[in-house]
């Protein structure tokens, strides 16, 4: 079974589980905090995905990392995981987890890229009009990409806008190649 599926399933187990202790939120942090930590500190997440280091040995160092700082149910959940040798998919099942809490609790995950960072105003005028056409909590991640000239890029979902000057010129280049004055043979 692909990574992704198993991934899929353990998440929607703990979100069943932690919304019926009612300890939702609490969890979601502690998935939070595990993709922080995996994200920051590259050789743990080696570690999680070496074949060769026994799952004992990745279970002791998961829990010396995180007892203490996760709920009871977040760290059995992960020893629940090692046991089934499954510690490699975890990175996978925090960001699933992420997708599924945010379908569950109505929130659309917001890509927006543009040349400069924008504005209070603008911030808020985007996140109303998209709460407005999409009818859930927008949570907006900005980057900034000054290669776009002006403009911005924005992606909800599998859409993706793109009101950029470099679009717009990559387009007129484009059209200026496809020369329809020229009568073609």
């Amino acid at each position: 079974m692909s990574d992704i599926r198993v991934a899929s399933r353990y998440s929607k187990s703990l979100i069943e589980l932690a919304n019926e202790k009612g300890v939702l939120e609490e969890v979601h942090q502690d998935m939070i905090l595990f993709s922080k930590v995996v994200s920051q500190n590259r050789d743990f997440q080696l570690l999680l995905t070496n074949p060769v280091v026994k799952s004992d040995k990745k279970l002791a160092v998961l829990n010396s990392i995180f007892t203490g700082k996760v709920q009871p149910m977040t760290l059995m959940f992960f020893n629940i995981v090692a046991q089934k040798k499954r510690e490699s998919v975890l990175v996978f099942i925090a960001a699933e987890f992420e997708k599924q809490y945010n379908e569950i609790k109505g929130i659309q995950v917001v890509d927006v890229t543009s040349a400069i960072s924008l504005s209070a105003t603008q911030r808020e005028s985007l996140i109303k009009r998209l709460t407005a056409e999409t009818g859930k909590i927008i949570q907006l991640k900005e980057s900034i990409d000054p290669s776009l000239i002006g403009g911005f890029v924005l992606r909800v979902g599998d859409k993706q806008i793109d009101s950029s000057v470099k679009n717009s010129l990559r387009k007129l280049r484009n059209d200026f190649k496809d020369n329809s004055y020229i009568n073609k043979l």
